[in-house]
């Protein structure tokens, strides 16, 4: 697959969890609108770093780490109905 579909499939992902998210119809915290981040942004770094485009990996880069951190901080998260003997 050429550089050029892999970074436009990636900055789709980016824009289709982007959009709605504004109009509020998609959490930021959700978990569809995180892995559209944590995919799309490693895609666009993937393709920046095949371009030699050292800003745009670096931007891509934070964008799909900050994503993956706070996607395993909420999968992680326990609520007070998950204590051992808890109902």
């Amino acid at each position: 697959m050429s550089p050029a579909v892999v970074g436009s499939i990636g900055v789709g992902l980016l824009l289709l969890a982007f959009g709605p998210n504004i109009l509020g119809l998609l959490s930021e915290r959700g978990r569809a609108c995180l892995l559209m981040n944590i995919v799309g942004a490693a895609l666009a770094a993937w393709y920046a770093w095949a371009g030699r485009q050292i800003p745009f990996l670096i931007l891509e880069g934070v964008w799909a780490t900050a994503a993956l951190v706070r996607y395993v901080s909420l999968m992680t998260k326990k609520t007070p109905g998950d204590a051992p003997g808890a109902r």
